[in-house]
């Protein structure tokens, strides 16, 4: 199976589920098959263009708070700025509130077939596969050097830029990210003999601190999520940053990567914390163990837990939170995640973390490429990106907008000083739900009882059943 024809084929199967919704939306946007000129300046560009953007974002729906933003500030802002250089822009946003597949198969047939909107958001992990699939181009390409040049890219790390590249090209500007860490309940830690500033250094130092925590009547040492049931937070919270930490990846040059002692050693991982009494085995089988080992949690009855911003921000947060902690700002500690050893980490880092989080980008095909770089620009500036959160405490892609908005929140800030700079992203290839799948299975096997080499294996097995021999390689 090619690197190319795959996703292309992902796309069309997605493209026959959306069709007839599709379908309702073609012609009402701005772009064109025609071709655009080499030099994209404001000078060779019609002074009253037409824009269509769209995102997975409705009123009153999904994404509703981000819906009335774009409608009510971002447009009526951007049309007064672009008024101000003598241009009359004219722009519509189009709406969407489904799930995130039939928005991603809506704008794969709108792309395809040349009705595309100008400006769209999407999921990183689609670039490559969008990209592959002729659906998107370098940012380069489409609006020329200034692509290039934009002063946003200063703000934004080489490891957040990733979440918008594809094959050493940009297709995308990051819109809004998180960081995966470790947090810890200091109650306990102090019950322990644990310092309250904790930071491992390896895995090693997790082991032991585990086997202080054991010690405590009623209290799970450890929660790291594993299993089918836990779905993408197993890969994401759990495995990928045990292979990154053993200087493993799913994916590298075009290829899915074998398991080798990489895989293994992040399944080792998993059978020192379940094999060992560490963790709760029977959170990771139920359906709802996530939300119940959140509550754990907060109820001082886990230790150690990893996760993304989202447990400070939206679980443990006393305001409001799923899970509140009356005492989350003294009582919750958060650290890195280590590697394995000292340096043994992917790219010879001591510190992993992995990250998800939207692009916004152009379509290749759009009438007036000048504008739709504008549009993009502007509406990931510093102000417009301040006025989109509204001081909520979340992650941009911008590191001056993070340490303005964030400074009053010590985790936040951690996370964009500390955890961002150094924070890795999924594959962007239309297998990789899939791949995914097979991780979250080798982790359960390993909870049952199954030694990481043979669930190793039987991973390795699946994934050539899944991808085909020739798209896989050996890897660390």
């Amino acid at each position: 199976m090619g690197a190319r024809s795959a996703p292309a084929r992902n796309l069309r199967a997605l493209i026959a589920i959306g069709v007839t919704a599709a379908t309702l939306l073609a012609g009402c946007s701005s772009s064109s098959s025609g071709s655009k000129p080499a030099d994209v300046n404001s000078s060779n560009q019609p002074k009253n263009p037409t824009l269509v953007i769209t995102a997975n974002d409705i009123a009153g729906g999904k994404n509703s708070n981000e819906a009335n933003w774009i409608s009510k500030t971002l447009i009526p802002d951007f049309v007064k700025a672009e008024a101000a250089k003598g241009i009359t822009a004219h722009v519509t946003f189009r709406p969407n509130g489904v799930d995130d597949n039939s928005y991603k198969s809506k704008l794969a047939l709108d792309l395809q077939s040349g009705t595309g909107d100008d400006v769209f958001s999407l999921d990183g992990i689609w670039v490559g596969e969008f990209a592959d699939a002729g659906y998107l181009k370098p940012l380069n390409q489409v609006a020329g050097s200034q692509a290039d040049s934009w002063d946003g890219w200063s703000q934004i790390t080489q490891a957040v830029q990733a979440l918008g590249e594809y094959q050493g090209q940009r297709y995308g500007v990051p819109n809004g990210t998180d960081a995966r860490v470790i947090f810890y309940n200091k109650k306990l830690f102090a019950q322990a003999g644990l310092p309250a500033d904790w930071q491992p250094a390896s895995w090693q130092d997790i082991y032991d601190a585990a086997a202080k925590l054991k010690a405590l009547p009623g209290v799970t040492p450890v929660q790291w999520d594993a299993g089918v049931p836990m779905g993408e937070a197993t890969t994401m919270q759990g495995f990928l940053p045990l292979l990154a930490g053993a200087n493993g990846t799913l994916w590298a040059n075009g290829k899915w990567v074998k398991a080798g002692p990489a895989f293994t050693a992040a399944l080792g991982f998993y059978q020192k914390i379940y094999g060992g009494g560490y963790g709760d085995p029977v959170l990771q089988e139920d359906a709802k163990g996530r939300d119940e080992s959140f509550a754990e949690f907060a109820a001082n009855k886990i230790g150690i837990y990893a996760e993304s911003d989202y447990m400070w921000r939206s679980v443990v947060n006393p305001a409001g939170g799923t899970a509140p902690m009356a005492d989350r700002d003294t009582d919750v500690g958060y650290a890195l995640i280590p590697s394995q050893t000292a340096g043994s980490g992917i790219k010879g880092q001591s510190f992993v973390s992995y990250s998800g989080g939207s692009d916004w980008s152009i379509n290749p095909k759009t009438k007036y490429p000048q504008a739709a770089w504008d549009f993009l620009a502007f509406l990931n500036s510093k102000s417009e990106t301040v006025s989109r959160i509204a001081g909520a405490p979340l992650l941009t892609a911008r590191t001056d907008v993070n340490q303005q908005v964030l400074a009053s929140d010590p985790m936040l800030k951690f996370a964009t000083d500390k955890v961002l700079p150094i924070t890795s992203f999924r594959p962007s290839q239309a297998a990789y739900n899939d791949v995914s799948s097979l991780v979250q299975k080798a982790t359960a096997d390993v909870v049952g009882g199954k030694s990481p080499a043979d669930a190793a294996a039987a991973y390795e097995k699946a994934l050539e059943a899944l991808v085909g021999p020739d798209s896989i390689a050996a890897g660390n």
